[in-house]
Protein backbone atom coordinates (compact mmCIF):
# COMPACT_ATOMS: atom_id res chain seq x y z
CA UNK A 1 0.00 0.00 0.00
CA UNK A 2 1.23 3.05 -0.78
CA UNK A 3 0.27 6.76 -0.61
CA UNK A 4 -0.26 8.64 -3.53
CA UNK A 5 1.27 11.84 -1.41
CA UNK A 6 -1.38 14.30 -2.38
CA UNK A 7 0.91 17.48 -2.37
CA UNK A 8 3.19 15.90 -4.61
CA UNK A 9 3.48 17.30 -7.90
CA UNK A 10 4.38 13.84 -9.04
CA UNK A 11 4.28 10.50 -7.94
CA UNK A 12 5.89 6.68 -9.30
CA UNK A 13 5.05 3.38 -8.16
CA UNK A 14 6.19 0.09 -9.46
CA UNK A 15 2.91 -2.24 -8.19
CA UNK A 16 3.70 -5.85 -6.92
CA UNK A 17 1.27 -6.26 -10.31
CA UNK A 18 4.31 -6.00 -12.86
CA UNK A 19 2.46 -2.56 -13.64
CA UNK A 20 3.67 1.07 -13.05
CA UNK A 21 1.46 3.58 -11.65
CA UNK A 22 2.14 7.28 -12.04
CA UNK A 23 0.39 10.66 -10.47
CA UNK A 24 0.47 13.91 -12.23
CA UNK A 25 -0.49 17.06 -10.30
CA UNK A 26 -0.75 19.69 -12.72
CA UNK A 27 -0.40 23.66 -11.54
CA UNK A 28 -4.39 24.05 -12.17
CA UNK A 29 -5.30 21.39 -9.95
CA UNK A 30 -5.92 18.60 -12.48
CA UNK A 31 -4.41 15.02 -11.41
CA UNK A 32 -3.59 12.66 -14.26
CA UNK A 33 -3.10 9.02 -12.80
CA UNK A 34 -2.37 6.13 -15.35
CA UNK A 35 -1.06 2.74 -14.79
CA UNK A 36 0.76 1.10 -17.45
CA UNK A 37 0.20 -2.20 -18.34
CA UNK A 38 2.73 -4.09 -20.38
CA UNK A 39 2.01 -5.56 -23.79
CA UNK A 40 -1.61 -4.02 -23.42
CA UNK A 41 -3.07 -3.47 -26.67
CA UNK A 42 -5.44 -0.83 -25.64
CA UNK A 43 -6.65 2.05 -22.87
CA UNK A 44 -9.15 2.21 -20.86
CA UNK A 45 -9.51 6.34 -20.24
CA UNK A 46 -12.05 8.44 -17.81
CA UNK A 47 -12.34 12.16 -17.17
CA UNK A 48 -14.08 12.10 -13.93
CA UNK A 49 -15.85 14.94 -11.97
CA UNK A 50 -15.75 14.71 -8.06
CA UNK A 51 -19.02 16.26 -8.11
CA UNK A 52 -22.20 14.25 -8.03
CA UNK A 53 -25.72 14.05 -7.57
CA UNK A 54 -25.44 14.69 -3.73
CA UNK A 55 -23.97 18.11 -4.54
CA UNK A 56 -26.64 19.67 -6.07
CA UNK A 57 -28.19 22.89 -4.90
CA UNK A 58 -31.73 23.61 -4.58
CA UNK A 59 -33.70 24.40 -7.74
CA UNK A 60 -30.57 21.69 -9.62
CA UNK A 61 -31.66 18.66 -8.26
CA UNK A 62 -31.34 16.22 -11.71
CA UNK A 63 -28.99 18.52 -13.14
CA UNK A 64 -25.52 15.71 -12.56
CA UNK A 65 -27.32 13.12 -14.20
CA UNK A 66 -28.45 15.76 -17.03
CA UNK A 67 -25.32 16.57 -17.73
CA UNK A 68 -24.34 13.36 -18.42
CA UNK A 69 -26.27 13.11 -21.52
CA UNK A 70 -25.61 16.38 -22.31
CA UNK A 71 -22.31 16.39 -22.63
CA UNK A 72 -22.62 13.91 -25.57
CA UNK A 73 -24.96 16.09 -27.55
CA UNK A 74 -22.16 18.79 -28.54
CA UNK A 75 -19.79 21.35 -28.39
CA UNK A 76 -18.75 24.49 -30.15
CA UNK A 77 -16.77 22.22 -32.73
CA UNK A 78 -18.91 18.92 -32.88
CA UNK A 79 -22.67 18.01 -32.97
CA UNK A 80 -24.04 14.89 -31.32
CA UNK A 81 -23.34 12.52 -34.55
CA UNK A 82 -19.91 13.67 -34.97
CA UNK A 83 -19.04 12.71 -31.31
CA UNK A 84 -20.55 9.62 -31.75
CA UNK A 85 -18.65 8.97 -35.19
CA UNK A 86 -15.03 9.82 -33.98
CA UNK A 87 -15.48 6.95 -31.57
CA UNK A 88 -16.95 4.39 -33.71
CA UNK A 89 -14.32 5.56 -36.53
CA UNK A 90 -11.64 3.53 -34.68
CA UNK A 91 -13.96 1.16 -33.22
CA UNK A 92 -14.31 2.69 -29.33
CA UNK A 93 -16.81 1.94 -26.44
CA UNK A 94 -17.77 5.23 -24.67
CA UNK A 95 -19.90 5.88 -21.89
CA UNK A 96 -20.67 8.02 -19.24
CA UNK A 97 -21.91 7.59 -15.13
CA UNK A 98 -23.33 9.07 -12.65
CA UNK A 99 -22.95 8.38 -9.15
CA UNK A 100 -24.00 10.24 -5.66
CA UNK A 101 -20.17 11.32 -5.48
CA UNK A 102 -18.76 11.80 -8.49
CA UNK A 103 -19.62 11.72 -12.25
CA UNK A 104 -17.62 10.00 -15.17
CA UNK A 105 -16.55 9.85 -19.10
CA UNK A 106 -14.90 7.10 -20.12
CA UNK A 107 -13.56 4.94 -23.38
CA UNK A 108 -11.86 2.35 -24.24
CA UNK A 109 -9.66 2.72 -27.36
CA UNK A 110 -6.55 1.08 -29.11
CA UNK A 111 -3.83 2.66 -27.66
CA UNK A 112 -2.60 4.26 -30.73
CA UNK A 113 -6.04 6.25 -30.64
CA UNK A 114 -5.58 7.66 -27.05
CA UNK A 115 -5.07 11.04 -28.45
CA UNK A 116 -8.42 10.61 -30.04
CA UNK A 117 -10.42 9.88 -27.38
CA UNK A 118 -8.64 12.42 -25.23
CA UNK A 119 -9.38 15.20 -27.72
CA UNK A 120 -13.17 14.17 -27.37
CA UNK A 121 -13.51 13.73 -24.05
CA UNK A 122 -12.07 16.53 -23.18
CA UNK A 123 -13.76 18.62 -25.80
CA UNK A 124 -17.03 17.42 -24.17
CA UNK A 125 -15.83 17.98 -20.88
CA UNK A 126 -14.90 21.61 -21.31
CA UNK A 127 -16.82 22.95 -24.27
CA UNK A 128 -20.56 21.79 -24.29
CA UNK A 129 -22.74 23.68 -25.87
CA UNK A 130 -26.25 22.43 -23.73
CA UNK A 131 -28.05 23.19 -26.77
CA UNK A 132 -31.57 24.44 -25.95
CA UNK A 133 -32.79 21.95 -28.38
CA UNK A 134 -31.04 19.23 -27.47
CA UNK A 135 -31.53 20.03 -23.55
CA UNK A 136 -35.34 19.60 -24.24
CA UNK A 137 -35.08 16.54 -26.71
CA UNK A 138 -33.05 15.18 -23.39
CA UNK A 139 -35.22 15.72 -21.15
CA UNK A 140 -37.97 13.61 -22.69
CA UNK A 141 -35.35 11.19 -23.07
CA UNK A 142 -34.74 11.01 -18.89
CA UNK A 143 -37.46 10.75 -18.06
CA UNK A 144 -38.23 7.79 -20.18
CA UNK A 145 -35.13 6.48 -17.99
CA UNK A 146 -36.88 7.52 -15.30
CA UNK A 147 -40.55 5.97 -16.56
CA UNK A 148 -38.11 2.42 -16.83
CA UNK A 149 -36.78 2.32 -13.45
CA UNK A 150 -39.72 2.66 -11.78
CA UNK A 151 -41.34 -0.04 -14.16
CA UNK A 152 -38.46 -1.97 -12.26
CA UNK A 153 -40.05 -3.45 -9.06
CA UNK A 154 -36.26 -3.96 -7.71
CA UNK A 155 -35.22 -0.23 -8.58
CA UNK A 156 -38.24 0.61 -7.02
CA UNK A 157 -37.17 -1.19 -3.78
CA UNK A 158 -33.55 -0.14 -3.59
CA UNK A 159 -34.60 3.44 -4.44
CA UNK A 160 -37.30 2.85 -1.36
CA UNK A 161 -34.79 1.59 0.70
CA UNK A 162 -32.27 4.33 0.10
CA UNK A 163 -34.53 6.70 0.83
CA UNK A 164 -36.03 5.42 3.94
CA UNK A 165 -32.71 4.93 5.36
CA UNK A 166 -30.78 7.99 4.70
CA UNK A 167 -33.82 10.13 3.89
CA UNK A 168 -35.70 10.67 0.81
CA UNK A 169 -34.48 15.02 1.38
CA UNK A 170 -31.19 14.18 2.56
CA UNK A 171 -28.57 14.67 -0.43
CA UNK A 172 -27.76 10.81 -0.40
CA UNK A 173 -31.41 9.65 -0.21
CA UNK A 174 -32.47 11.43 -3.35
CA UNK A 175 -32.34 9.44 -6.62
CA UNK A 176 -28.76 9.93 -8.57
CA UNK A 177 -31.17 10.54 -11.53
CA UNK A 178 -33.54 13.08 -10.01
CA UNK A 179 -37.50 12.71 -10.12
CA UNK A 180 -39.91 13.20 -12.66
CA UNK A 181 -40.84 16.81 -10.69
CA UNK A 182 -37.40 18.07 -10.51
CA UNK A 183 -36.23 16.90 -14.43
CA UNK A 184 -39.72 18.90 -15.40
CA UNK A 185 -38.58 21.76 -13.57
CA UNK A 186 -35.01 21.89 -13.79
CA UNK A 187 -33.92 24.80 -17.14
CA UNK A 188 -31.02 24.74 -19.59
CA UNK A 189 -30.21 27.68 -17.07
CA UNK A 190 -30.09 25.64 -13.90
CA UNK A 191 -27.64 22.83 -15.49
CA UNK A 192 -25.33 25.09 -16.97
CA UNK A 193 -25.03 26.97 -13.65
CA UNK A 194 -23.75 23.85 -11.98
CA UNK A 195 -22.06 23.15 -15.17
CA UNK A 196 -20.01 26.00 -14.80
CA UNK A 197 -19.50 25.46 -11.06
CA UNK A 198 -18.44 22.26 -10.69
CA UNK A 199 -16.61 21.51 -13.91
CA UNK A 200 -13.00 23.38 -13.06
CA UNK A 201 -9.62 22.19 -12.85
CA UNK A 202 -9.30 21.92 -9.60
CA UNK A 203 -12.55 19.08 -9.59
CA UNK A 204 -11.33 17.15 -12.52
CA UNK A 205 -9.71 13.68 -12.24
CA UNK A 206 -8.23 11.68 -15.61
CA UNK A 207 -7.69 8.26 -14.75
CA UNK A 208 -6.02 5.84 -17.47
CA UNK A 209 -4.98 1.66 -17.55
CA UNK A 210 -3.86 -0.35 -19.86
CA UNK A 211 -1.14 0.01 -23.02
CA UNK A 212 -0.75 3.79 -22.11
CA UNK A 213 1.76 6.28 -21.26
CA UNK A 214 1.60 8.55 -18.76
CA UNK A 215 3.99 11.88 -20.45
CA UNK A 216 2.31 11.69 -23.64
CA UNK A 217 -1.33 11.44 -21.95
CA UNK A 218 -0.12 14.36 -19.48
CA UNK A 219 0.82 16.25 -22.44
CA UNK A 220 -2.07 15.57 -24.67
CA UNK A 221 -4.07 16.58 -21.27
CA UNK A 222 -2.18 20.27 -21.37
CA UNK A 223 -2.60 20.83 -25.25
CA UNK A 224 -6.35 19.53 -24.95
CA UNK A 225 -7.59 21.35 -21.93
CA UNK A 226 -6.05 24.75 -22.83
CA UNK A 227 -8.70 25.26 -25.24
CA UNK A 228 -11.51 26.34 -23.23
CA UNK A 229 -13.08 29.48 -21.90
CA UNK A 230 -12.37 28.41 -18.38
CA UNK A 231 -9.26 29.38 -16.94
CA UNK A 232 -6.82 26.18 -16.99
CA UNK A 233 -4.30 28.35 -16.43
CA UNK A 234 -5.06 29.44 -12.75
CA UNK A 235 -3.28 27.31 -10.14
CA UNK A 236 -5.68 25.90 -7.89
CA UNK A 237 -5.25 23.11 -5.09
CA UNK A 238 -7.23 20.08 -5.91
CA UNK A 239 -11.03 19.80 -4.60
CA UNK A 240 -11.09 17.26 -1.75
CA UNK A 241 -14.33 15.91 -0.47
CA UNK A 242 -14.80 15.97 3.31
CA UNK A 243 -14.69 12.56 5.03
CA UNK A 244 -16.78 11.83 8.14
CA UNK A 245 -19.05 9.19 9.37
CA UNK A 246 -22.77 10.91 10.23
CA UNK A 247 -25.20 9.06 11.89
CA UNK A 248 -28.43 7.87 10.50
CA UNK A 249 -31.70 6.95 11.69
CA UNK A 250 -34.11 6.05 9.24
CA UNK A 251 -37.04 8.13 8.95
CA UNK A 252 -39.32 5.20 8.17
CA UNK A 253 -39.53 2.01 9.61
CA UNK A 254 -41.63 0.59 7.30
CA UNK A 255 -42.90 1.28 3.71
CA UNK A 256 -45.61 -0.22 1.18
CA UNK A 257 -45.08 0.64 -2.21
CA UNK A 258 -47.85 -0.65 -4.23
CA UNK A 259 -47.09 -1.82 -7.57
CA UNK A 260 -48.90 -4.35 -10.08
CA UNK A 261 -46.69 -7.03 -9.80
CA UNK A 262 -46.43 -10.54 -9.62
CA UNK A 263 -44.13 -10.71 -6.92
CA UNK A 264 -43.38 -9.56 -3.65
CA UNK A 265 -40.20 -7.28 -3.53
CA UNK A 266 -38.60 -7.30 -0.15
CA UNK A 267 -35.95 -5.30 1.04
CA UNK A 268 -34.55 -4.89 4.73
CA UNK A 269 -31.82 -2.12 4.77
CA UNK A 270 -30.16 -0.12 7.88
CA UNK A 271 -27.38 2.24 7.94
CA UNK A 272 -24.11 1.16 7.08
CA UNK A 273 -20.32 1.81 7.16
CA UNK A 274 -18.61 4.16 5.48
CA UNK A 275 -16.42 3.79 2.59
CA UNK A 276 -13.42 4.79 4.34
CA UNK A 277 -14.21 2.93 7.35
CA UNK A 278 -11.79 0.31 9.26
CA UNK A 279 -14.72 -2.09 8.90
CA UNK A 280 -14.93 -1.59 5.45
CA UNK A 281 -12.97 -5.13 4.93
CA UNK A 282 -15.26 -7.09 8.01
CA UNK A 283 -18.48 -5.73 6.06
CA UNK A 284 -16.82 -7.29 2.60
CA UNK A 285 -16.95 -10.99 4.41
CA UNK A 286 -19.88 -10.80 5.96
CA UNK A 287 -21.95 -9.41 2.95
CA UNK A 288 -20.47 -12.20 1.10
CA UNK A 289 -20.64 -14.96 3.62
CA UNK A 290 -24.52 -13.69 4.81
CA UNK A 291 -25.88 -12.80 0.51
CA UNK A 292 -22.85 -12.65 -1.46
CA UNK A 293 -23.41 -15.92 -3.92
CA UNK A 294 -24.77 -19.62 -4.19
CA UNK A 295 -23.24 -20.91 -1.43
CA UNK A 296 -23.93 -17.45 1.36
CA UNK A 297 -26.46 -17.69 3.71
CA UNK A 298 -29.48 -16.11 2.17
CA UNK A 299 -29.35 -18.30 -1.06
CA UNK A 300 -29.46 -21.71 0.61
CA UNK A 301 -31.80 -20.87 3.32
CA UNK A 302 -34.65 -19.13 1.45
CA UNK A 303 -34.12 -20.43 -2.19
CA UNK A 304 -32.16 -23.90 -2.23
CA UNK A 305 -33.88 -25.11 1.36
CA UNK A 306 -37.28 -23.21 1.03
CA UNK A 307 -37.45 -22.56 -2.77
CA UNK A 308 -39.28 -19.08 -1.40
CA UNK A 309 -37.54 -16.79 -3.95
CA UNK A 310 -35.35 -16.42 -7.13
CA UNK A 311 -33.16 -13.57 -6.80
CA UNK A 312 -31.90 -13.46 -2.75
CA UNK A 313 -28.85 -11.40 -1.86
CA UNK A 314 -27.11 -8.99 0.55
CA UNK A 315 -25.60 -5.45 -0.42
CA UNK A 316 -23.29 -2.76 1.06
CA UNK A 317 -22.64 1.01 -0.37
CA UNK A 318 -19.76 3.19 1.59
CA UNK A 319 -20.09 6.56 0.92
CA UNK A 320 -17.67 9.25 1.85
CA UNK A 321 -19.67 9.79 4.98
CA UNK A 322 -22.13 7.48 5.88
CA UNK A 323 -23.10 3.81 4.02
CA UNK A 324 -25.81 1.35 3.69
CA UNK A 325 -26.17 -2.03 4.06
CA UNK A 326 -29.43 -4.42 3.24
CA UNK A 327 -30.86 -7.69 1.93
CA UNK A 328 -33.35 -7.83 -0.82
CA UNK A 329 -35.44 -10.86 -1.94
CA UNK A 330 -37.95 -11.48 -4.69
CA UNK A 331 -41.35 -13.63 -3.61
CA UNK A 332 -44.77 -14.68 -3.71
CA UNK A 333 -47.00 -11.81 -1.78
CA UNK A 334 -48.31 -14.78 0.01
CA UNK A 335 -44.71 -15.33 1.34
CA UNK A 336 -43.49 -12.13 2.19
CA UNK A 337 -43.61 -11.85 5.83
CA UNK A 338 -41.88 -15.05 6.13
CA UNK A 339 -39.07 -13.71 3.85
CA UNK A 340 -39.06 -10.56 5.74
CA UNK A 341 -38.55 -12.80 9.02
CA UNK A 342 -35.94 -14.66 7.30
CA UNK A 343 -33.70 -11.77 5.87
CA UNK A 344 -33.27 -10.54 9.31
CA UNK A 345 -32.67 -14.13 10.91
CA UNK A 346 -29.81 -15.04 8.91
CA UNK A 347 -28.07 -11.80 9.85
CA UNK A 348 -28.95 -12.01 13.59
CA UNK A 349 -27.75 -16.01 13.48
CA UNK A 350 -24.34 -14.20 12.45
CA UNK A 351 -24.49 -11.68 15.41
CA UNK A 352 -24.93 -14.48 17.96
CA UNK A 353 -23.18 -17.25 16.95
CA UNK A 354 -20.43 -16.01 14.57
CA UNK A 355 -19.80 -17.83 11.39
CA UNK A 356 -18.16 -21.15 10.98
CA UNK A 357 -14.56 -22.00 10.16
CA UNK A 358 -15.48 -23.33 6.66
CA UNK A 359 -18.13 -20.70 5.40
CA UNK A 360 -15.03 -17.72 6.65
CA UNK A 361 -12.46 -19.55 4.34
CA UNK A 362 -14.83 -20.03 1.70
CA UNK A 363 -16.06 -16.54 1.67
CA UNK A 364 -11.91 -15.02 1.98
CA UNK A 365 -11.57 -17.01 -1.24
CA UNK A 366 -14.32 -15.62 -2.89
CA UNK A 367 -13.35 -12.36 -2.60
CA UNK A 368 -9.86 -13.13 -3.33
CA UNK A 369 -10.65 -14.44 -7.01
CA UNK A 370 -12.88 -12.34 -8.09
CA UNK A 371 -11.07 -9.23 -7.41
CA UNK A 372 -8.08 -11.37 -9.18
CA UNK A 373 -10.46 -11.97 -12.12
CA UNK A 374 -12.04 -7.85 -11.64
CA UNK A 375 -8.56 -6.78 -12.21
CA UNK A 376 -8.07 -8.66 -15.33
CA UNK A 377 -9.99 -5.39 -16.89
CA UNK A 378 -8.11 -2.48 -17.70
CA UNK A 379 -11.58 -0.26 -17.12
CA UNK A 380 -11.58 -1.72 -13.20
CA UNK A 381 -8.11 -0.50 -13.04
CA UNK A 382 -9.08 3.10 -14.55
CA UNK A 383 -11.55 2.91 -11.62
CA UNK A 384 -9.60 1.87 -9.14
CA UNK A 385 -6.90 4.69 -9.94
CA UNK A 386 -10.11 6.89 -9.55
CA UNK A 387 -11.25 5.59 -6.28
CA UNK A 388 -7.84 6.08 -4.88
CA UNK A 389 -7.37 9.62 -6.15
CA UNK A 390 -11.14 10.85 -5.46
CA UNK A 391 -11.49 9.28 -1.90
CA UNK A 392 -8.95 6.84 -0.28
CA UNK A 393 -6.03 9.21 -0.65
CA UNK A 394 -3.58 5.64 -1.23
CA UNK A 395 -3.27 3.12 -4.38
CA UNK A 396 -3.88 -0.10 -2.75
CA UNK A 397 -2.87 -2.57 -4.93
CA UNK A 398 -4.68 -6.20 -5.39
CA UNK A 399 -2.03 -8.21 -2.99
CA UNK A 400 -2.33 -5.73 -0.28
CA UNK A 401 -6.51 -5.64 -0.65
CA UNK A 402 -6.41 -9.39 -0.70
CA UNK A 403 -4.53 -9.27 2.60
CA UNK A 404 -6.66 -6.54 4.00
CA UNK A 405 -9.75 -9.24 3.40
CA UNK A 406 -7.40 -12.20 5.40
CA UNK A 407 -6.34 -9.65 8.28
CA UNK A 408 -10.18 -9.96 8.79
CA UNK A 409 -11.13 -11.83 11.89
CA UNK A 410 -14.07 -13.85 12.66
CA UNK A 411 -15.11 -11.98 15.75
CA UNK A 412 -14.98 -8.51 13.77
CA UNK A 413 -17.11 -10.25 11.24
CA UNK A 414 -19.71 -10.90 14.04
CA UNK A 415 -19.24 -7.91 15.81
CA UNK A 416 -19.92 -5.89 12.83
CA UNK A 417 -23.12 -8.34 12.36
CA UNK A 418 -24.15 -7.23 16.08
CA UNK A 419 -24.11 -3.73 15.53
CA UNK A 420 -26.05 -3.84 12.27
CA UNK A 421 -28.84 -5.95 14.48
CA UNK A 422 -28.82 -3.13 17.20
CA UNK A 423 -29.77 -0.93 14.77
CA UNK A 424 -32.89 0.56 13.55
CA UNK A 425 -33.86 -0.45 10.28
CA UNK A 426 -36.69 -0.23 7.41
CA UNK A 427 -38.74 -2.58 5.79
CA UNK A 428 -39.48 -1.84 2.13
CA UNK A 429 -42.43 -4.06 0.24
CA UNK A 430 -43.00 -3.41 -3.22
CA UNK A 431 -45.91 -5.41 -5.02
CA UNK A 432 -49.20 -6.02 -5.48
CA UNK A 433 -51.01 -6.62 -2.31
CA UNK A 434 -52.28 -5.58 1.40
CA UNK A 435 -48.98 -5.96 3.66
CA UNK A 436 -49.51 -3.46 6.27
CA UNK A 437 -49.62 -6.57 8.70
CA UNK A 438 -45.39 -6.78 8.10
CA UNK A 439 -45.18 -2.83 9.55
CA UNK A 440 -43.93 -4.79 12.97
CA UNK A 441 -41.41 -6.99 11.83
CA UNK A 442 -38.72 -4.66 11.43
CA UNK A 443 -37.62 -2.00 13.94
Amino acid sequence: MTKLELLEPFVEINSAEGTTIKRTLLPNGIRVLTETVPAAPSVAIAISVSVGSRDEAEGQFGSTHFLEHLLFKGTKTKNAQQIAEAFDSVGASSNAATAKEYTSYYARVQKAALPLAVEVLADMVNNSVLDETEFELERTVILEELAMVQDDPEDVAHESANAAVLGATDSLGRPIGGTPETIEAVTRDDVWAHYRANYRPQDLIITAAGGVDHEQLVRLIETEFSKTEFDFNQKASPSRRKLGNRLFKPEQAFLAVHKQTQQANVAVAMPGVTALDANRYAMGVLNTILGGGMSSRLFQEIREKRGLAYSVYSFNQGYSDAGLFGMFAGTSPKNASEVAKLLTEQLMSVANHGVSDAEFTLARGNIAGGLALRFESSHARMNRLMAAEMSLGEFIDLETTISNFHAVTKQQVQTLAAQLVASEKSLVVVGDGDFDSMSGLVG
